[in-house]
């Protein structure tokens, strides 16, 4: 597995475990897997929903920021990979 640079990680909203993600590079879709890396975290993550200004997508492009429900307590500035197989 390797993995292909996506993003950073923008906000975080620790009450409801939400980080936003701006996208920088490539795509992202609904059940692709990402990796969050850190000072502080480290793990893989499906994406099982997100949204663009608070609506519902399938996909975000270069230049979107998504909101995402995330597992573990993330940073700004975390980077954000896209898990390719």
């Amino acid at each position: 597995m390797e993995d292909m640079e996506l993003g950073k990680v923008t906000h975080y909203f620790s009450k409801i475990g939400v980080a936003v993600i701006l996208v920088e590079k490539g795509t992202v879709n609904k059940g692709d897997t990402i990796h969050i890396k850190g000072a502080t975290s480290d793990f893989d993550q499906e994406v099982d929903s997100m949204q663009v200004n608070h609506k519902e997508v399938e996909e975000a492009k270069a230049g979107e920021s998504i909101g995402l429900k995330v597992k573990s307590p993330v940073r700004e500035n975390d980077n954000v990979y896209k898990v390719v197989e």
